[in-house]
């Protein structure tokens, strides 16, 4: 019988490896979509849905399956959750039409709800004053879109796209059985029987939950909008072809899921708002310097006409890229630090509910890229677009958490009451 220990370690590694797998799929059509494009010559609007369609059902499904991991326990459901995803992967395969992709994105999006139950099962089994790192090292699970990064491409130049939900699909299995075998589960980490789905769901009226939303929909969503773009925006913008690009934009991707166990740690030492409001003033900073479009100016002088260019060049955009993952990384822990601080009792509903949110915010904000693309023709304008979320975040958080604007904590507290 293994001691406690020895549980914690088998949980937290298998369900780490388990999101890991689940969040490498969950972004899929970040790669597979670029020839799936060509081949059906989808305008940007409709790539950025292919691409963010999984994110959908990845995200409403959060709210229920953390409610659910409450009850049941997180080892059941992580494990059928995997199970289910299987089938609808490989036949991706077999897709021709766009519609046949919505559809079959929509039930593997279902592995993007793995979070919520890994999160809660995972905390559950460390102490509080352990649980920011344990979070951490699990959602470094968000690494998995760098697996895609660095595995699907070499797959689409091999064998043809085809071949990485075939490959996936497999994995997929493999993992889930691994998971089931190596994992546990302790009846005294569920919620009560006697706790209705009302009451759980009481967590909706409190106006602290919603901002923890909004913060999440930017570290996380942003994260994986991103994910899902940067990819094609290499291509587009600097000419790369798909294995260098994917390269590249894995230097955003790959230590912004790495570093979030580092962020728990931190988090835990200096604690959630802290880390926070340095990560949106970091983000304010990088999606501003980010934002601005190539641009070619001609000045008049005495001496005639001089042609100036502003812009970032792809070593200076990549560097900015990469501390812009950085930080999320960090804040990406640091909210769910707020969470088991906040609401020890609760938190499969809380995450489930903020992650919910964060999720959708990874499903909008690519289809809104590709729309802003469309519409002005200039790249950049997805981070034009980020700059203002990040803006409402910092402005929320000042009047709450900064100066504890009194009708804000009031509205807060009457609503708990």
């Amino acid at each position: 019988m293994a001691t406690q220990t020895q549980q914690q370690i088998s949980v937290l590694s298998m369900s780490t490896l388990a999101f890991t797998m689940c969040f490498a799929v969950w972004v899929m059509f970040s790669i597979i979509g670029i020839p799936i494009k060509t081949s059906l010559g989808l305008n940007e609007t409709q790539f950025g849905l292919l691409a963010a369609t999984p994110i959908l059902t990845g995200s409403l499904i959060r709210l229920p399956l953390g409610m659910l991991t409450d009850k049941v326990g997180g080892r059941i459901v992580f494990f059928i959750l995997m199970l289910s995803t299987v089938i609808p992967i490989y036949l991706i395969s077999f897709a021709t039409a766009y519609w046949h992709f919505l559809v079959l994105g929509l039930f593997i999006g279902v592995a993007g709800g793995s979070f919520s139950v890994g999160i809660s099962y995972v905390a559950r089994w460390f102490p509080k004053k352990r649980q920011g790192f344990a979070m951490g090292i699990f959602g470094a699970g968000n690494a998995g879109a760098a697996v895609t990064k660095f595995v699907a491409p070499a797959l689409v130049v091999a064998y043809g796209w085809q071949a990485v939900p075939q490959v996936y699909a497999i994995a997929m299995l493999v993992m889930a059985i691994l998971f089931w075998i190596f994992t546990y589960t302790d009846t005294a980490h569920h919620v009560s029987s006697q706790i209705t789905i009302r009451e759980q769901l009481a967590a909706l009226k409190d106006p602290n939950v919603w901002k923890l939303c909004q913060y999440y929909s930017i570290v996380f969503g942003g994260y994986v909008a991103l994910s899902l773009w940067m990819t094609k925006y290499y291509i587009t913008e600097y000419g790369f072809g798909m294995q260098t690009a994917a390269l590249l934009a894995a230097i955003f991707v790959l230590p912004s899921g790495v570093i979030r166990a580092m962020g728990g740690w931190l988090s835990d030492k200096v604690g959630a708002h802290r880390m926070t409001w340095w990560v949106m003033w970091v983000s304010w900073i990088c999606l501003f310097l980010l934002s601005y479009p190539q641009t070619e100016m001609v000045v008049q002088t005495t001496k005639g006409q001089m042609s100036l260019h502003l812009g970032l060049n792809v070593w200076m955009f990549t560097a900015l890229l990469f501390i812009l993952g950085i930080s999320w990384g960090f804040g990406k822990a640091s909210v769910f630090k707020y969470i088991s601080d906040e609401y020890p009792d609760n938190i499969g509903v809380i995450s489930g509910i903020v992650g919910l949110v964060g999720g959708l915010g990874g499903f909008v904000l690519p289809i809104m890229f590709g729309a802003i693309v469309d519409l002005t023709g200039i790249n950049s304008g997805i981070f034009m677009l980020m700059y203002g979320v990040t803006w409402v975040s910092l402005i929320w958080m000042y009047l709450t958490e900064v100066r504890k604007v009194p009708m804000i904590k009031t509205a807060a507290a009457d609503t708990l009451e």
